[in-house]
């Protein structure tokens, strides 16, 4: 992984984590917790990939198997998202872009659930059954409805932070519309082009003009 991305990931993970921890799992909301770590793990292997997306989502999901309060086996988590992270990232498009906002929200969807029950499959394997005594379809439902929430206003800024991080020249160009980060981030799409293609038509019939002048200037000498 480059330095940038290694940078962009631990510093959103960590503020995702302090997040997570310090206020929104103490809303106590019915159901499950909102997941703001698994959008970040979301949106950077969208942009990432599925190798980086594993990593970020085995990284991420380690620091939450750590923290306090923890009370789960070291490691659960960190599988959890390591394979939520590895799925969403083959999602990610050969060119780079993403022409809808659909797509993003079908991966929070299929990640949100997905996490979920592969959370409580794990936890039965070692023999946590505590997803049957809370109700796993409420977990689930709730899971899903939560992190489709706040999605639209975490997984675009993600996705845009870590494009800028790359370098990447779609992150520069918000005009074109065709990536769904620039799409959130950016309005009046298309405008900002069409002046320009007018600039650059006026500036060539200029010089067509001065050209054709200076032929006829010389024609007469």
């Amino acid at each position: 992984m480059r330095f940038n991305r290694i940078l962009l990931s631990t510093t959103l993970v960590v503020v995702a984590l302090v997040v997570q921890v310090s206020i929104l799992a103490r809303l106590q909301l019915p159901g499950a917790v909102p997941d703001i770590l698994l959008l970040v793990v979301v949106g950077l292997s969208l942009v990432y990939g599925h190798v980086s997306g594993a990593l970020i989502g085995f990284g991420a999901g380690l620091l939450v198997d750590l923290a306090p309060p923890a009370d789960h086996a070291a490691g659960r988590y960190a599988l959890v998202l390591c394979v939520i992270g590895y799925l969403v990232g083959l999602a990610k498009p050969e060119n780079g872009q993403l022409r809808s906002a659909t797509g993003p929200m079908v991966m929070v969807v299929v990640a949100a659930a997905g996490s979920t029950l592969l959370y409580a499959g794990v936890g039965a394997l070692v023999g946590d059954t505590a997803a049957r005594h809370v109700g796993l379809v409420s977990l689930l439902i709730t899971a899903v409805v939560y992190d489709l929430l706040l999605a639209p206003f975490t997984v675009p800024l993600i996705m845009a932070l870590a494009r800028r991080a790359e370098n990447d020249p779609l992150a520069e160009s918000p005009g074109t519309g065709t990536d769904v980060a620039s799409g959130f981030m950016a309005n009046g799409t298309g405008l900002r082009i069409g002046e320009q293609r007018g600039v650059l038509r006026m500036k060539a019939a200029r010089n067509r003009a001065a050209r054709a002048g200076r032929i006829k200037g010389v024609k007469r000498l």
